[in-house]
């Protein structure tokens, strides 16, 4: 009887899995998500700022894959029965897939959960696009790259808005002293207002409270300010980090259970010099490539090959006109050579774009 592998997740890293588990094993294998679309979760700051985007059904994704998809919320995992449970039963399993991703840390400062938008998920994205007409100014807290594009497609798309982003460092703080100076250019064009070196102390519905006690008034908040991801395996016992992501070997399986491979923000991903892979479509993909081909060969009995990581850009869209690419040392340090402009915008248009193809094609190198 064939292998019953279980992929929970199909964003960017658990979709790609389980085409490539079908691809690659001799398995069965049952995708379980929430959903049954895809969400471009890197184009959810365009949804918020009122673009739409394509519908994007995962049956038309898994065509042809021979991955059976089954549309449920997963509410636990127990690993000593392998079984993943679900709203509507429970599914068993030889060999589990984890993929849940990461959602918006809205617990991080008071009044976040009650009063701030995300856009983590299709649901934040839409909620902060229904809030934008009634708004004069909006505040986006969080100096990431999800703050940085989030700030600058609201400002574009909505120029009569007040946009301030707050970052409690310095914008851009990962980026080149060249991309930063670019980014600020952008930003004052845009007329978005920096307030750095800021901490929020508190949100409520008018703005928010620095931890200096200055009051920002605020008609939408937008929190960036950091992501979590599902409680889930620390819950099943699963050898976990203190962020609750699961701890992998440098083949992305679970440390404590070997029959459980993690992949996306839900696995402590490390290169084998110790360095831990950022939260990204960019690592997401190409691991998950990478941590498939490793299952396949232990299911024959072969012995994985070595573990390679290395990071090549960062790129940053600034709204639809104008966008900044970031090119990195392999250990994600910046370099001084950047891509600004339209050319960048296109460039990053085409990033976004290869992620969606290769959930089509997964067998596409990522790197």
């Amino acid at each position: 009887m064939a292998e019953r592998i279980v992929v929970v997740g199909a964003g960017y890293a658990g979709l790609a899995a389980a085409k490539l588990a079908a691809r690659w094993t001799g398995a069965r294998v049952t995708l379980v998500n929430d959903r049954d679309r895809f969400v471009e979760r890197v184009r959810l700051h365009q949804l918020a700022a009122g673009q739409p985007l394509p519908d994007r059904p995962l049956a038309d994704l898994l065509r042809g894959s021979g991955v059976h998809l089954v549309v449920d919320r997963v509410t636990g995992v127990d690993p000593l029965a392998r079984e993943v449970r679900l709203t509507a039963g429970a599914l068993g399993y030889d060999r589990l897939v984890y993929a849940l991703g990461s959602h918006a840390d809205l617990d991080s400062a008071p009044g976040v959960r009650e009063h701030a938008h995300a856009v983590a998920t299709e649901e934040d994205a839409k909620r902060l696009r229904a809030a934008l007409p009634g708004s004069r100014a909006v505040a986006v807290v969080g100096g990431g790259l999800t703050g940085i594009e989030a700030a600058a497609e609201l400002a574009e798309s909505h120029p009569r808005l007040r946009v301030e982003l707050v970052t409690d460092g310095v914008l851009g703080a990962a980026l080149s002293t060249r991309a930063q100076r670019y980014l600020r250019r952008v930003f004052d064009r845009l007329g978005v207002r920096v307030r750095e070196h800021t901490r929020v102390r508190e949100i409520d519905a008018r703005g928010f409270t620095s931890a200096d006690g200055t009051r920002v008034a605020a008609d939408a908040v937008v929190w960036t300010a950091g992501f979590r991801v599902p409680d889930l395996a620390r819950a099943a016992g699963l050898a976990v980090d203190g962020a609750g992501r699961v701890l992998v070997d440098q083949h992305l399986t679970s440390v404590s259970h070997p029959e459980v491979t993690a992949l996306g923000d839900a696995a402590a991903i490390r290169r084998p010099d110790g360095l831990e892979l950022r939260m990204a479509c960019a690592t997401g993909i190409p691991t998950a490539q990478r941590a498939v081909r490793a299952l396949a060969d232990r299911m024959r009995g072969l012995e994985p090959g070595p573990f390679r990581f290395s990071y090549l850009n960062q790129c940053v869209s600034l709204g639809r006109r104008h966008g900044l690419i970031q090119f990195v040392r392999g250990d994600d340090t910046p370099r001084d050579a950047v891509l600004t402009g339209r050319l960048a915008a296109r460039y990053k248009e085409a990033v976004v774009r290869g992620a969606l193809l290769v959930q089509r094609h997964p067998t596409l190198p990522t790197g």
